[in-house]
């Protein structure tokens, strides 16, 4: 039971323990399964304010129609990556991933794209392969990585054998994001500074503009100088004597 799917049986179970007010523990404990399944389907299906079983249910037939419908089946125990790896937990995660991104305010489709090329070893995908992989329409694919591109999140590499272009993900990519942030805060400080110097800071506007202003620049410097502490350690460089200056 532990590693089997859930029923829609068990999805009604979670519903009834959630409006009761029970902790994701405790619904795991009275269904017998761990409790990372109950919190993975609980983030997955709308989290516990919208967590609906019947929805929950059809959401899986869903998935599980479009994962038959991608891959030639696998015989259970095996493998298609040669490394071990379950493909269909790997699927799995990418999912599950792409959700977490969403939730967490990135649109779906381009949450999908950059999840699909985080989860391959190469971190390279091209737009045929990401249609395959997703069973979107070219058009979302260009889509979703015209805005991965504007967050620094992917990169374009030119396929000269190939006369293609592929996406590209590496262990940058997070660095130059926290860098992109940072100086899109820069832009709200110096904009909230011209809004306090508009308003005049003896006004209660003014002042709550200088304020948003103070803190936007100092947040995306601390953005700039953890992120290029981070780096610095995993290049095992040596901390600089001086102040950290932004890097461009």
């Amino acid at each position: 039971m532990p590693g089997a799917r859930l029923t829609q049986e068990e999805r009604r179970l979670i519903a009834a323990g959630l409006t009761a007010g029970l902790g994701y523990g405790e619904i795991a404990r009275r269904l017998a399964r761990p409790a990372s399944t109950v919190t993975r389907e609980i983030a997955r299906n709308g989290g516990p304010s919208g967590y609906r079983a019947d929805n929950a249910q059809r959401a899986t037939v869903r998935r599980s129609r479009r994962s038959r419908t991608a891959q030639p089946r696998v015989p259970e125990g095996s493998a298609t990556t040669g490394d071990g790896r379950d493909p269909a937990a790997v699927e799995e995660y990418a999912t599950q991933l792409a959700e977490l991104l969403a939730r967490l305010g990135m649109p779906r489709m381009v949450g999908r794209v950059l999840a699909c090329l985080y989860v391959t070893d190469c971190g390279s995908l091209t737009a045929a392969e990401l249609v395959q992989r997703l069973g979107v329409s070219p058009a979302s694919v260009s889509k979703a990585i015209g805005y991965l591109e504007g967050q620094e999140l992917v990169r374009r590499e030119r396929d000269d054998s190939a006369h293609r272009e592929r996406y590209v993900v590496d262990d940058d990519i997070w660095y130059r994001a926290l860098l992109a942030g940072a100086q899109r805060n820069t832009l709200l400080a110096e904009f909230a500074r011209s809004g306090a110097d508009l308003l005049g800071t003896a006004t209660p506007a003014g002042a709550r503009m200088a304020e948003a202003s103070v803190f936007l620049e100092h947040m995306g410097t601390d953005i700039v100088h953890a992120a290029q502490r981070r780096r610095r350690q995993r290049a095992g460089e040596p901390a600089p004597t001086g102040s950290e200056t932004q890097v461009q």
